[in-house]
């Protein structure tokens, strides 16, 4: 099975660490930081969505257009974007840039924010619902050979039809992410790939289980799984973890200036990082829970600390746990972008080719 590597591209450059000094549309941190991650061997970067944010899918145009390999993976929300247009829309991006496009299908879990955008569905197994139906929806763009219908609660198409297709044969590559029981089915459903957050061993066996008999369900195969975190590198143990205290440090003082506070709410993928941080900082080998604790676990917050060696074995130990994409940022984006391409990346690639190899797995 092969390992792929996704990277984050920010707007500007931000974290729970750093305060931003730029616009809000930062053009040249968002070349440098594609720059970056291509040439750190990252496979493909994610383009979050936010109800107030710079659009996705134009930042992810302007990133295909100043890089040659990285793919993208562009988050989007269903609810806000007719099925049938935005599958138009990714399949025109699929074929000007060589079949480079991934869609992130992030239902959302803050019924205040999806209200910024005038979305008033406030039952999330209704939003899920809906997900359902826009994905049906969107698969039939990409796929059908003439015109269709479509009816549904939430979609009804009559003689559906795109003349374009994705380059990528049965339509673009698709993640889906989000934590509840209604999530799992819509991911057995749809997903090619299930986004889980940073979690403990036991979380993640739990989670792939349930995302697996999902996929029975529908007759499909095992989607493939993707691990988000933040890896936290220094040369020595010791030092790595001093760093994390550091970062800690930053993060609490810096909270107000940064915006990465608590909200009023927490979603069922928040809930389950907040249940893994009340037992313990540091959970099984290297996973330090202590951010996603101090923000609430409102995105990707937990890390793995120690040196690239030591992460890289966490990354494999995830890989025989069935995940086979990492999804890694840091909390100096572009400086810890370069770091991890320059061991970390090459060091995960190495070890888990070895396990393959002794396991006698064909590369794919």
């Amino acid at each position: 099975m092969s390992v792929e590597f996704i990277g984050f591209i920010a707007n500007s450059n931000s974290s729970e660490t750093v305060v931003r000094s730029g616009p809000v549309l930062d053009p040249p941190f968002i070349e440098t930081v594609a720059k970056a991650h291509e040439l750190a061997g990252f496979d493909r970067a994610l383009l979050a969505f936010h109800s107030t944010t710079p659009d996705a899918l134009q930042v992810a145009q302007h990133v295909l257009t100043i890089t040659k390999s990285l793919k993208v993976m562009i988050a989007q929300r269903p609810g806000f974007t007719a099925p049938t247009l935005l599958a138009r829309q990714l399949a025109t991006l699929d074929q000007f840039y060589g079949g480079r496009v991934s869609l992130h299908v992030i239902t959302g879990g803050n019924a205040i924010e999806l209200r910024q955008d005038g979305n008033t569905l406030d039952d999330k197994d209704e939003r899920y619902a809906r997900t359902d139906e826009f994905l049906d929806v969107v698969r039939l763009e990409w796929t059908s050979e003439k015109p269709f219908n479509y009816t549904g609660k939430y979609y009804n198409v009559e003689n559906g039809f795109s003349t374009v297709k994705p380059l990528q044969k049965g339509g673009v590559y698709t993640f889906v992410g989000g934590g509840s029981d209604a999530a799992i089915e819509v991911a057995g459903k749809h997903a090619d790939t299930f986004a889980l957050w940073g979690e403990s061993y036991a979380q993640v066996r739990d989670v792939t289980a349930r995302v697996r008999a999902a996929a029975a369900k529908h007759g499909r195969p095992t989607p493939r799984f993707s691990l988000s975190v933040r890896p936290i590198l220094a040369d020595t143990e010791e030092k790595a973890w001093k760093k994390a205290d550091d970062i800690l440090e930053r993060a609490t003082a810096l909270q107000d200036q940064t915006g990465y506070r608590r909200p009023n709410h927490a979603t069922d993928g928040a809930k389950r990082l907040l249940a893994l941080a009340d037992q313990g900082t540091r959970i099984d080998k290297r996973l330090w829970t202590e951010i996603a604790k101090l923000t609430g676990a409102n995105s990707n917050t937990t890390a793995l600390v120690g040196t690239p060696e030591q992460v890289a074995e966490v990354f494999g130990d995830y890989y025989d746990l069935g995940v086979s994409h990492f999804l890694i940022r840091g909390f100096d984006p572009l400086v810890d972008a370069i770091e991890y391409g320059r061991e970390l990346i090459p060091l995960t690639r190495k070890l888990i080719a070895a396990r393959d190899e002794q396991r006698g797995i064909a590369a794919e």
